[in-house]
């Protein structure tokens, strides 16, 4: 049997763990939605995912595409599995959505573009649940709460945007092929269908964790006049001393509203 290597250019740690991917299965939000997974890569998680739904799977890799068409040629055949070779950030920035009507996003994620990934399910509106493995540290900040050492801008937009925010299984390296030299997770991401966030928010979340040992107070005197950030800090009751960690999700909106109007 031919051996396919990992190739670092597309971050690639195959998921072997059977255990784990059985998890993953079981987790799945019991929705009637699509399923969309990107980078299936040698089709372990895949070949569980067609026995539970129809699933379109996005493949950048061109050796594996190829492997996979030949693999999955009768779940292919009777369109249990839509293979498409193609990069999803470019079909974002094309700005379509992964499937036509509401999905969820199943995928061991490459850590290099793991966030951006997200991001763009956040921004895309027929993306409902986000299931995925990513570096734990980064799940650790999607799933942390005020006053968590890990509360970052990743924290205040998924608290925003999101219903639920779970940590569903945490991963060793010794799960894949190769072991990456770092643990994994995969989180749950239940997004609330009718929020969502600016890009200018997202540069305000920038400035406030520029560095997150300071004080909110002086991270945002590097952007903004100190008369107005002394008059918002005092009207919403927020402490001199709170460092951007300690500040709740939902006064940063507040904080931002005031500041830019």
């Amino acid at each position: 049997m031919l051996e396919i290597k990992a190739k670092k250019k597309f971050g690639q740690n195959f998921l072997k763990d059977e255990s784990v991917l059985i998890k993953i299965i079981e987790s799945m939000p019991k929705s009637k939605n699509h399923i969309v997974e990107i980078g299936p890569g040698l089709g372990d998680l895949t070949k569980k995912l067609v026995k539970y739904k129809d699933v379109t799977a996005y493949e950048v890799d061109r050796d594996l595409f190829a492997i996979l068409r030949v693999d999955f040629s009768k779940e292919i055949e009777s369109k249990r599995l839509d293979l498409v070779l193609t990069d999803v950030l470019k079909v974002w920035e094309d700005g379509d959505s992964l499937y036509e009507s509401k999905y969820d996003l199943v995928a061991n994620l490459p850590y290099y573009i793991a966030t951006n990934i997200i991001f763009k399910a956040f921004e895309d509106d027929n993306c409902e649940n986000i299931i995925v493995m990513v570096q734990k540290e980064v799940a650790d900040k999607f799933v942390a709460s005020c006053k968590d050492k890990e509360f970052s801008s990743l924290g205040v937009i998924s608290t925003l945007l999101c219903k639920e925010r779970e940590i569903l299984i945490e991963v060793p390296p010794t799960s894949f092929n190769p072991p990456p030299k770092v643990d994994s997770s995969v989180i749950l991401l239940r997004k609330d269908m009718n929020n969502s966030v600016s890009e200018e928010f997202k540069t305000f979340l920038k400035v406030v964790f520029t560095q997150p040992r300071k004080t909110l107070v002086k991270n945002l005197l590097a952007r903004y006049e100190k008369k107005i950030v002394v008059e918002v800090i005092k009207e919403l009751n927020i402490k001199d001393l709170a460092r951007p960690h300690e500040v709740e999700a939902s006064l940063y909106s507040q904080i931002f509203s005031k500041l830019t109007n």
